[in-house]
């Protein structure tokens, strides 16, 4: 009867540590998962950040480009207004698009394209889109992580029990999916 205790006791503290670590596993998962997310925002407020010297440097050079600097002033509002991952990844995209439009105007500006500030904006930006990519890149892969463990047996059991719930990925949206058109 006391060995039966013993092994009785044994495997329900083996039970609570499977389900400790399990959980613990899931905690660990979700913070990184979320603090992937604040590195997206991080970048995504960085490239905000760096639009309007871009827009004034650029004005100096292209006074008659009113409605360009308008769209990428609307499309920066956008983005620092989006709230969801869905409404994010839309912002960023159209962010994106107007930023191409910009520094296409700025080819037709030798002298822009020239000057020192203009330079060191352009490539900030370029830089902060790299990190932004890697940014979403790594969030995804936090998320397949943690969503797969959370649909794997026997985690998916902690998991649910402990109301954990699947994560979001950074998807493209349909135009970014469609082929690039490249005109000679």
């Amino acid at each position: 009867m006391n060995i039966a205790l013993w092994i009785g006791a044994g495997v329900l503290a083996l039970l609570i540590l499977i389900i400790i670590v399990l959980y613990n596993g899931f905690v660990r998962l979700r913070n990184e998962v979320r603090n992937s997310l604040a590195q997206i925002d991080v970048q995504l407020k960085r490239r905000t950040d760096l639009i309007p010297n871009l827009i004034e440097t650029v004005k100096g050079y292209a006074r008659h480009e009113k409605q360009l600097f308008e769209n990428v002033t609307q499309a920066r509002a956008a983005m620092l207004g989006a709230t969801t991952l869905p409404e994010k990844g839309k912002a960023s995209n159209a962010l994106t698009a107007t930023l191409k439009s910009l520094f296409a105007v700025a080819e037709n500006y030798p002298t822009l394209k020239a000057d020192a500030n203009f330079r060191q904006l352009q490539e900030e930006l370029t830089a902060t889109e790299d990190k932004i990519a890697f940014s979403r890149q790594y969030y995804n892969d936090r998320v397949m992580e943690f969503n797969t463990r959370l649909e794997s047996f026997p985690s998916s059991v902690i998991g649910h029990s402990f109301g954990f719930t699947r994560f979001e990925s950074f998807a493209a949206l349909d135009e970014e999916k469609k082929p690039v058109s490249v005109k000679f």
